[in-house]
């Protein structure tokens, strides 16, 4: 049988560079929408949503709305995960993308508590909602349509590309709030201005659609629908067949969420409230953070490709585990040199795990379950770590008056990664066209015979 990830011919090359483009384009748009909320959760939700609290549960009460996206991730990855291993990687993309669109561009049109009181918080709830199921089946769908396009040398940097929409998404989220913050009045700002990136989510999903609209399903899916090896209910049957593959993808995420969520939005409070320095000098540090991870996310998932994924995935966890106190003292210097590169060299330790992330969550799931799985099991991350970090520096912040437990609190994320790190196997040059049976754990190529 002809082996699925040997090197391709030309008209495969084709199609992985169209899958690649689809792929990171559509997580891009996915991405900006979600960090729309984030940015504007930690600078003026709390203002138009809640402005009768006082300024710390005001910012709680946006950041929990905000948590509300995270925990329906794992949904969402139910959801799609469920018509991604039975329909398709291709078709179920276009739906997520669709969702996450118009939720955002609905975002952008809500009245504030002025207008419709608490209502105003609640709509705004729902449609966070509507954007954590989006997200949280984008992004297996779009690691396996990429990756299943490529072959086993390359699989890291492959599967990087659609890593890369989380930084881009954020350089024009933050960009685009950037720009508007800075020019126009406070008032005019808070007005309407904050509205303009969301309502731009249907220009860029009109762009993302027609993309998508364009590229042809994985050969290793296709190979399964032929076969007649699709599983009739996936979501249900990985938490059956590959718990342990599932607790340890949300476990090695550990200290790649949590720590970026409070990198890149509980540091906006933190610098603008704590620091006293100015919005759009936050925002110009997120920003510059953002566009070296443009570089340094498929980079790091070359390097993967090349001493290993487990390798490389270690070194970004205990990287971040020790910065986890100077990161602090850059910052509380109040220099402004020192207060960038603070927020700067954060992202580094991060994008060396995000780099590898997605092959090495993606490899370790049987082919027809593979959606399911390793959206699950980078979802549940999102509850466990990701959602609840600003939430948590908050209240750390407010309860101990000092960065110091914060601090703590990373470093035990690095450790809880540690361990399953070391746990999880590295199958970086295992044959992706070859299936688990994963009840007894023995292997068996898919071939046509079947």
């Amino acid at each position: 049988m002809q082996d699925l990830e040997s090197a391709p011919r030309a008209p495969e090359r084709n199609q992985l560079v169209r899958a690649i483009v689809a792929s990171t384009v559509g997580t891009t748009i996915e991405w900006y929408d979600f960090f729309l909320y984030n940015t504007a959760a930690a600078l003026v939700f709390a203002k138009l949503f809640f402005p009768h609290a006082d300024p710390t549960a005001g910012l709680l009460s946006a950041f929990a709305i905000q948590f509300v996206g995270f925990g329906a991730r794992p949904i969402g990855a139910f959801i799609f995960g469920h018509f991604g291993d039975r329909v398709g990687r291709k078709a179920t993309l276009i739906v997520t993308l669709l969702t996450m669109g118009f939720a955002s561009a609905l975002i952008g049109l809500l009245p504030t508590y002025a207008q419709v009181g608490i209502m105003g918080a609640v709509l705004l709830t729902v449609l966070r909602l509507l954007q954590g199921i989006a997200v949280g089946g984008e992004w297996g769908g779009s690691v396996l349509l990429s990756m299943e396009w490529g072959h086993r040398g390359k699989r890291g940097w492959v599967a990087s590309w659609p890593q890369w929409g989380v930084p881009a998404g954020l350089v024009l989220g933050t960009g685009a709030m950037l720009i508007l913050s800075s020019t126009l009045s406070e008032s005019a700002f808070l007005s309407w201005g904050w509205r303009v990136p969301f309502l731009l989510s249907l220009v860029l999903v009109a762009v993302g659609l027609y993309i998508r609209l364009g590229i042809l399903e994985t050969p290793l899916f296709t190979r399964i629908l032929d076969e007649k090896r699709v599983e009739p209910a996936p979501s249900l049957q990985v938490l059956v067949r590959q718990p342990r593959e599932i607790i340890l993808a949300a476990l090695i995420r550990t200290s790649e969420q949590a720590p970026f969520y409070i990198f890149t939005v509980f540091v906006l409070a933190y610098v603008t409230t704590t620091l006293k320095l100015s919005r759009g000098f936050a925002l110009n540090a997120v920003l510059l953070a953002a566009a070296l991870s443009l570089v340094s996310i498929p980079l790091f998932g070359y390097l993967s490709d090349v001493i290993g994924r487990k390798r490389m995935y270690l070194i970004g966890v205990v990287c971040t585990g020790l910065f986890a106190f100077p990161y602090f003292w850059l910052l509380n210097s109040k220099v402004g040199a020192l207060v960038v590169l603070a927020i700067v060299v954060s992202l580094i330790p991060h994008d060396m795990q995000y780099g590898p992330q997605a092959a090495l969550i993606a490899e370790n799931f049987t082919g027809r379950l593979r959606y399911s799985g390793a959206s699950l099991g980078y979802q549940l991350a999102s509850i466990v770590a990701g959602g609840p970090a600003p939430l948590i520096a908050v209240a750390l912040l407010a309860t101990y008056k000092s960065y110091v437990p914060i601090a703590v609190y990373i470093v035990f994320c690095a450790v809880v990664s540690l361990g399953a790190t070391l746990l999880i196997p590295d199958r970086s040059k295992a044959d992706l066209s070859t299936e688990f049976a994963t009840e007894g754990r023995e292997v068996r190529r898919i071939s046509p015979a079947g």
